[in-house]
């Protein structure tokens, strides 16, 4: 068969797939709207009998329809060319030592309870312990439609300022940790990867895994020497697997590496000012002396700070959307 050939079999399937992910949000829309209607049916019903137990059967019920909505309509905002795929999260600790890696430590566990509370699986790729407590640096796959469309929104630099719980004076720290996201690419996108540019190491993995974990070599660390990337995994027992998915990040960091070198070109052509969004300060996460956690791009702010800390992020999601899309 020709190579033509094979790539028409490759856009059918892609037009295929792109037409049933279409065909499930208007069935979704459509079932949302049956269940809107039967809640609005209802409630006429139960005020028309002065029914209260009914009224408040009604009202519990509009709560997680409403979340269902409000998801929905974020994912009408989507218009990136990846955002329905897979997410790869990526967290460093900033300068602080044990302070920042604490803070690494939580943002990990904001990230999982936000996808746990999404339905999305997460998985665990690869992560390194702090010295003391926390972790220098982790990262993880999240795996859900739109993963990628919604924790877009979290690329940057984040900070903390708290008492520290590691300082007996008890004086406020200031701690900085980066969050790199990534899709995950299909297989039929093409990244350029020469293998003399790559340095492949082994090394025995730092997690938990019992007497494997101490006999073999299997996690695995790849370098691509011309852009300095560098990648691991170690979660696999197996070494194979270990480096498929870390060619997976390696293709992933590649890809969008590509895509900001264009973006940057096209705003020196343009004449533009050029804005730091990689590595810029995005948010901060106040719990002394006030608390509060606010956006920087978008200015939205929350005073509940438990609560974000526990993973409720839609609404920095959404202004972060909203936002975007009125730059475009």
């Amino acid at each position: 068969m020709s190579p033509e050939f094979w790539g028409d079999i490759d856009r059918a399937t892609e037009v295929q797939k792109e037409q049933g992910a279409l065909q499930n949000s208007v069935a979704t829309w459509g079932q949302t709207f049956s269940t809107w209607e039967e809640a609005e049916l209802l409630l006429d019903m139960a005020v028309a009998e002065r029914d209260e137990a009914t009224e408040r059967e009604v009202a519990q019920s509009l709560k997680p329809l409403t979340q269902r909505i409000e998801g929905l309509e974020l994912e009408c905002m989507f218009t990136g060319e990846h955002d329905a795929n897979n997410a790869l999260i990526t967290i460093h600790a900033g300068a602080g030592g044990t302070e920042a890696q604490d803070w690494t430590q939580i943002l990990l566990r904001m990230y999982l309870r936000w996808a746990e509370e999404r339905g999305f699986a997460s998985e665990m790729l690869d992560e390194l312990p702090g010295d003391e407590a926390g972790i220098k640096s982790v990262t993880v796959l999240i795996t859900g439609r739109y993963a990628y469309g919604y924790l877009r929104s979290e690329m940057g630099i984040h900070r903390l300022v708290r008492i520290s719980p590691f300082d007996a004076g008890g004086r406020r720290h200031t701690s900085f940790a980066s969050v790199f996201i990534f899709p995950e690419l299909d297989d039929n996108i093409e990244v350029d990867i020469n293998e003399k540019d790559l340095r492949i190491d082994t090394f025995r993995a730092s997690g938990a895994g019992g007497q494997h974990v101490n006999k073999t070599s299997s996690a695995i660390r790849i370098t691509h020497l011309p852009s300095g990337i560098v990648v691991q995994c170690q979660n696999e027992r197996s070494q194979h697997r270990n480096r498929d998915m870390a060619m997976k990040m390696l293709r992933a960091r590649l890809y969008e590496k590509g895509k900001e070198a264009k973006a940057a070109q096209q705003q020196e052509l343009s004449g533009e000012k050029k804005e730091i969004a990689w590595g810029s300060q995005i948010r901060s996460y106040v719990l002394q002396p006030y608390r509060l956690v606010k956006d920087h791009r978008t200015n939205y702010e929350v005073g509940n700070v438990d609560a974000v800390l526990d993973g409720d992020l839609d609404g920095f999601i959404k202004a972060f959307l909203l936002w975007s899309n009125t730059k475009q």
